[in-house]
């Protein structure tokens, strides 16, 4: 079984105690790890795979409550880097009614930004492995340059590549930006997830199908269109397999779109999923795939935070 490696941000999320109220009006928060790629990279260890983070991280006390985090939760921190140049990212997050969330981010830059291409290092990825990366920290700093560097290496030693997404516009200064980076980096993934409210804003189509179809451009070799509450479909080759979501009562739903894609890339690297037989693998595994991963995500609302929340792979095959 493959490595699974994230490259990019881990920030502190402070959760409201109070939900419904705008971020102005919060009084008390509760300080729980986050960042997109850790979250992956900790549902992978959490089912049993072998994860490890390419990030930088500050040296203060949030950086040291993250790594603790991480190797309490399994994740190999042996390629986080420490600076004094910036501080660890944060991320203030007001919750609706239904868990839904609105953020306000403090990095300008944090720690992770400054990532350079010279410390990620080409021996560390083979086939088998799995590196993958969202577009949160793509915005231009040193970082977006080394998950360049990583992408390429990773590519080149026979890994599978994977990319969220992971729309944030609070980030970029103005929205195109952002949309026309995501572009940039599609193509050199093999697996693109992307949510249902991120498929028009991509891709510029409304038509699903039509703006799915454009997702498949260079080396992209499988889709996943997830859906909330109402599951996911997969595309690969000129297929497409529908699963429906589970009925769980919410919290919060930070990290739900991570905790699907840590369940679906641990179930590939499990079936020993690489460059030359993915297509062959998601198409005969669809359902099991589909069903660890809405499960996974669906179980991660039902607390606080998203390395917090994390179900094991016990708990997610109770819910299948």
């Amino acid at each position: 079984m493959g490595n699974l490696f994230s490259i990019g941000e881990i920030l502190i999320d402070f959760i409201p105690h109070q939900k419904g109220i705008a971020l102005k009006d919060v009084v008390s928060f509760t300080r729980v790890p986050g960042g997109a790629p850790a979250n992956v990279a900790a549902a992978v260890a959490k089912f049993g795979g072998t994860a490890s983070l390419i990030t930088k991280v500050g040296k203060d006390a949030f950086g040291d409550f993250l790594l603790e985090e991480l190797t309490k939760n399994g994740v190999k921190t042996d390629k986080i880097v420490r600076t004094k140049e910036a501080n660890t990212g944060l991320a203030f997050v007001s919750l609706l009614e239904n868990g839904e969330r609105d953020f306000s981010f403090y990095r300008n830059p944090s720690a992770d930004l400054l990532l350079e291409d010279s410390e990620v290092n080409d021996d560390w990825f083979q086939q088998g492995d799995f590196l993958h990366f969202g577009s949160v920290d793509l915005v231009e700093s040193p970082m977006k340059q080394a998950h360049v560097k990583a992408i390429g290496a990773a590519k080149a030693r026979g890994s599978v590549i994977s990319f969220d997404p992971n729309v944030r516009l609070p980030l970029w200064d103005v929205p195109e930006e952002c949309r026309k980076t995501i572009l940039e980096f599609i193509p050199m993934a093999h697996i693109v997830k992307i949510s249902d409210d991120e498929l028009e804003f991509i891709t510029g189509i409304a038509d699903e199908s039509k703006a799915i179809a454009t997702l498949f451009t260079g080396d992209v070799k499988v889709v996943v269109l997830t859906k909330g509450a109402k599951g996911a479909d997969l595309y690969v080759q000129d297929q497409k397999y529908s699963s429906a979501g589970y009925a769980v009562k919410v919290e919060d739903t930070t990290g739900a779109g991570d905790a699907f894609t840590g369940g679906f890339l641990y179930q590939l690297l499990k079936l020993n999923a690489g460059q030359d037989n993915l297509e062959d693998i998601v198409s005969e595994h669809h359902q099991e795939l589909l069903a660890f991963a809405n499960a996974s995500g669906a179980l991660v609302t039902t607390g606080k935070g998203a390395i917090s929340s994390l179900p094991t792979k016990e708990q997610v095959l109770q819910l299948i």
